[in-house]
């Protein structure tokens, strides 16, 4: 079993960890698996009744439920043993046979396979909200050792709000494990706050910002470092002379200096502090500028949420600012390691490994999502992003599979063989269209539409004039109808009544079209005019450097 590195994979990300992901080839693992937060994204569980016992998806729903496939998810890890086993049921004690027990059975088996992926030096970092942080930090102290637990990062959210008979809820909670001691973690460095400087910095002269720091450093040395300078002997109160390294490019030239040296030509560029009393010892002049900030901590409230008219936000309820990622990608990875994200949803992860020159994984249970991301990488990076889409049909006989055990899955899909996209995200409330492309006939010209019905089962004439009416609802430029079963012979005869769409250039186009999937397997292509855009989920931004940088 061998990784294969950009890849996105379609399905449960249980089963894809176990087939898939081969033992220490991730460097990096970022997790936000949805919980009981009341949004409309997907979750792997849903009936309670007992009346699926494998993984199957609800749609748009985040409630974790107790069901035959919660249990037997409890079951599998306690039948293992171990801590995780001891773990879960001692929070079945607690919990009973609860919903959150349910979220926490089938994370359990997940995380001992992010922690099986995991190298020795690499780490993983768990997005949740307080709801259920207590348990789930239990869970990983049992996965990874409570040693190698690392930080509890709180990440401010939102803005403050009501509380309703509470403090606000206004942050999310980020677990940082590593993998074993081995693990590494440079933190990033922001400026200073101006409140920080106004406070610690004092001004000089010429009105730069300073500090006065110590030159010296704890324990005494035999080598230069050790020796007097200028009377001072630092050896007498167990130190020696410490000068910053930032500093020493500058002080050994034009050749290298000895300690005593570099001390001398910092006094004389007035970068030594000298005391009042005879007692005191010499201090460095350190000038705001000379430093390269202060190492993030954790809690961060520098990084805002992604506000409604955002550039980057793309509509995925869910996402995360692409600055989060890059924080804990560039803190925790290297150029060329491995980042993967199991419950990818809209890909802000996959998207900040790939401008971070990583390797990535994404993985989520929803074609919506895969098709989001696939439209992301390519709306950022063009021909620059090149990843392989596992788990998806390729032909028609798994493509009929799909239509016949999930319609809403396989509308999904078939939206993405023609780029189209969801118009709505609640099943029910699309009024008839299920997806909607938009075109320009000209760079700078009005912006037209294509709508879309998508049809798992069969179908009949009324499709055809049902999406016919919708059409002219919305003013659409053209109408086209995907379905897994052929068109019958007065479908056809009632989209060939709808007529022709003639653009700017007096092409002609049919202006209500049908398609099969094999059809789209196969190659063939919606006829309409040039400038195909997609908008319905908003376009990522353009990654690509510019010529010449």
């Amino acid at each position: 079993m061998s990784i294969v590195p950009n890849t996105l994979y379609y399905g449960d990300n249980l089963d894809i960890l176990r087939r898939y992901i081969a033992n220490e080839s991730i460097d990096l693992v970022y997790l936000d698996p949805p919980f009981n937060s009341n949004a409309t994204y997907n979750v792997l569980f849903a009936e309670q009744d007992g009346s699926r016992a494998a993984a199957q998806v609800e749609v748009f729903t985040d409630t974790w439920r107790w069901d035959q496939a919660a249990v037997a998810a409890y079951e599998e890890t306690v039948a293992h043993g171990g801590s995780v086993a001891d773990a879960l049921r001692a929070m079945r004690t607690l919990l009973g046979g609860s919903n959150l027990l349910a979220y926490l059975s089938m994370m359990a088996p997940r995380l001992v396979e992010l922690r099986r992926v995991l190298r020795p030096t690499g780490s993983l970092y768990l997005h949740c909200d307080p709801t259920a942080s207590h348990y789930l930090k239990l869970l990983l102290d049992a996965v990874f050792g409570s040693q190698n637990f690392r930080s509890e990062i709180i990440w401010r959210r939102t803005h403050a709000h009501s509380g309703g008979n509470r403090f606000g809820p206004v942050h999310d909670t980020i677990f940082y494990y590593g993998a074993s001691p081995a693990h590494e973690c440079r933190p990033e460095r922001i400026p200073y706050t101006e409140d920080y400087v106004q406070e610690f910095f004092k001004t000089d002269q010429e009105g730069r910002r300073y500090q006065s720091v110590t030159l010296t450093g704890s324990g005494t040395r035999s080598g230069d470092s050790g020796k007097p300078w200028r009377g001072i002997d630092p050896t007498k109160v167990g130190r020696h002379w410490a000068i910053p390294g930032f500093l020493r490019p500058m002080l050994d030239k034009p050749a290298p200096a000895t300690v005593q040296e570099a001390l001398d030509r910092l006094d004389d560029i007035g970068r030594i502090l000298w005391p009042k009393k005879a007692s005191g010892a010499p201090r460095l002049k350190q000038y705001v500028d000379d430093m390269s900030g202060v190492e993030v901590q954790d809690v961060w409230n520098d990084i805002p949420p992604i506000g409604a008219h955002a550039a980057e936000r793309l509509g995925y309820p869910t996402q995360k600012p692409f600055a989060l990622l890059k924080r804990i990608i560039q803190s925790s990875s290297n150029s060329g390691d491995v980042v993967l994200d199991p419950f990818c949803g809209c890909g802000t992860a996959v998207d900040a490994a790939q401008r971070l020159e990583r390797e990535w994984i994404g993985i989520d249970i929803t074609h919506l999502a895969v098709n989001l991301i696939r439209h992301r990488m390519k709306d950022a990076y063009g021909d620059a992003a090149k990843f392989a889409v596992i788990g998806e049909p390729t032909d028609t006989a798994s493509a009929a599979d799909l239509a016949a055990s999930d319609p809403y899955q396989f509308q999904w899909w078939a939206l993405g063989l023609v780029g189209a996209r969801p118009v709505e995200q609640k099943k029910g409330a699309d009024r008839g269209i299920d997806g909607r492309l938009y075109f320009h006939e000209q760079t700078g010209g009005e912006t037209k539409q294509i709508v879309f019905s998508v049809k798992a089962g069969q179908v009949h004439r009324n499709h055809v004039h049902e999406l016919r009416g919708v059409m002219e609802r919305e003013h659409a430029a053209i109408g086209v109808l995907l379905s897994m079963e052929p068109p019958t012979h007065p479908m056809r005869e009632e989209a060939a009544e709808a007529g022709s769409y003639v653009d700017a250039w007096g092409q002609r186009y049919p202006r209500l079209q049908l398609f099969t999937v094999g059809e789209l397997l196969a190659g063939k292509k919606i006829e309409m005019p040039m400038f195909a855009r997609n908008t319905t989920v908003a376009q990522a931004q353009d990654a690509r450097p510019a010529l010449g940088t």
